[in-house]
């Protein structure tokens, strides 16, 4: 059971959400103001999931389009810290990875329901992903393999 979670980035899980939210949401597309049109995802994400009294007197409201991007934040750092391991897995999990990230990137061009922003920064953690795990793995692979100048 360890080995399919190591292989399965947890970037799957704020993607999955957005995704069921983005495919059973069935709102028109919104007029903006310059006369063109945004996501109908909008006006959900823009909506407030809990709002905390602060000391200063003012109240701080937390979206649930920024609620999901706190939980795919806080699953990158897990993602970055499991790409410093070696091996198999590793490399499968960057393979998945680069895969996620080409599926968000064809749902963000194409999709209206994913052209927003919580989307695109999502997206753009996907990316990172693939970026700092295959740097990761191949810096530490390097370290690794023991070989630099003036090794006979």
């Amino acid at each position: 059971m360890r080995a399919l979670f190591s292989f399965i980035p947890l970037l799957i899980i704020p993607v999955a959400i957005y995704n069921i939210i983005a495919l059973t949401y069935t709102g028109s597309t919104v007029q903006f103001d310059s006369g063109g049109n945004v996501s109908p995802l909008i006006e959900l994400l823009s909506g407030s999931l809990v709002t905390f009294p602060m000391i200063s007197g003012v109240n701080w409201a937390v979206t649930n389009g920024e609620m999901l991007v706190f939980v795919a934040i806080t699953l990158l750092f897990v993602e970055i810290v499991k790409s410093t391991s070696t091996g198999t897995s590793s490399i499968l999990n960057h393979a998945v990875s680069m895969i996620l990230f080409i599926v968000c990137l064809v749902e963000f061009l194409l999709l209206p329901n994913f052209a927003t922003s919580t989307f695109f920064i999502i997206t753009s953690m996907t990316l990172l992903d693939v970026l700092a795990g295959v740097i990761v793995t191949i810096v530490s692979a390097r370290r690794d393999f023991g070989v630099g100048e003036g090794f006979a």
